[in-house]
């Protein structure tokens, strides 16, 4: 399990959510390195900037052994906050610059194009000269579909793909994990608990109450008529998880971990006690008739990606 730091970005950007208290997503940092995750991912986007700062701030004040930084490029912003892809080299050189910068690092660890576009090759092939000068360890992509994963293995191998996958995200299953897989590509999913729905603390009425600020307002499954499915299947996991004593997070999270074609879970929190709520999902265990349990009731069509 890593830590997702799309959250801590904070408000005033197209995906923003909310309003957020760096003391508190400092806070998150330092308690999920006390437990044990050694891995963060953040990136240029989140914030417009903000994430990666935070994450900064956070491991000059932490005292321990320094975790590895995953961040990723290729999605710029303008002045009020909204967003376009760009993956042709010099764009994509400027941003390692800037995220360099940012997180005070003198080599980013994982390195990740954060969507394809057209200039897919263009893109890679810069991010395989980056890796070659030293300025980042390894190179992923992140929501590529197979195909887009071969073009680029042509250029330079692919370390990573950071795909969306939860319950209610599951179209990578047919092609892309497989693919994964059999090539020796880690996969490292991003809101396996869909982005706080199947976290137990969602309710009908939170929902509603989603400011414009938070990107989730605008999400079709936090709306109905999917939010009602969504809240079930909340239902069903938080039963679960009472035979294990767990939330019903950690069991959303469990049944990703226990898919063989998946490295690791980027698990985002904003304040310490979300961190402490969600780690123990990586030692929970399901059975087989859990997962089917799970899935049985989860005829639930695939949600069109919409962010991240």
């Amino acid at each position: 399990m890593g830590f997702g730091a799309w959250a801590i970005g904070g408000a005033g950007w197209e995906f923003g959510w909310g309003d957020q208290d760096d003391k508190a997503s400092i806070a998150a940092i330092h308690r999920a390195l006390e437990l044990g995750i050694n891995w963060i991912d953040t990136a240029a986007v989140y914030g417009m900037g903000h994430s990666e700062e935070v994450v900064a701030a956070a491991l000059k004040s932490w005292r321990g052994p320094r975790p590895y930084v995953f961040t990723k490029c290729g999605l710029r912003w303008d002045e009020q906050g909204y967003v376009h892809r760009s993956l042709q080299a010099d764009s994509i050189r400027r941003e390692c610059e800037a995220s360099l910068r940012r997180l005070k690092v003198e080599t980013i660890d994982l390195y990740q194009i954060h969507w394809p576009n057209e200039d897919l090759e263009e893109g890679w092939s810069e991010m395989a000269r980056l890796q070659k000068e030293g300025k980042v360890r390894w190179i992923g992509v992140s929501n590529f579909d197979a195909n887009q994963l071969r073009r680029a293995e042509k250029i330079a191998p692919v370390t990573s793909l950071q795909p969306p996958y939860s319950l209610i995200r599951r179209e990578i299953e047919p092609e892309i994990l497989p693919y994964c897989r059999s090539n020796g590509i880690g996969v490292i999913v991003y809101s396996p608990m869909a982005s706080g729905l199947l976290t137990g603390a969602m309710t009908r009425e939170r929902a509603a109450k989603l400011p414009d600020s938070d990107w989730r307002s605008r999400d079709m499954e936090f709306v109905e008529p999917k939010l009602s499915k969504n809240l079930a299947l909340v239902e069903r996991l938080r039963e679960m998880g009472e035979e294990y004593g767990r939330p019903p997070g950690q069991v959303a999270i469990a049944w990703i971990l226990r898919n063989p074609a998946v490295t690791a879970a980027i698990v985002g929190a904003r304040n310490a006690e979300q961190v402490e709520k969600n780690v123990g999902a990586v030692e929970l265990q399901l059975t087989d008739e859990d997962v089917e349990e799970i899935e049985g009731i989860n005829a639930h069509e695939p949600a069109l990606i919409t962010a991240a």
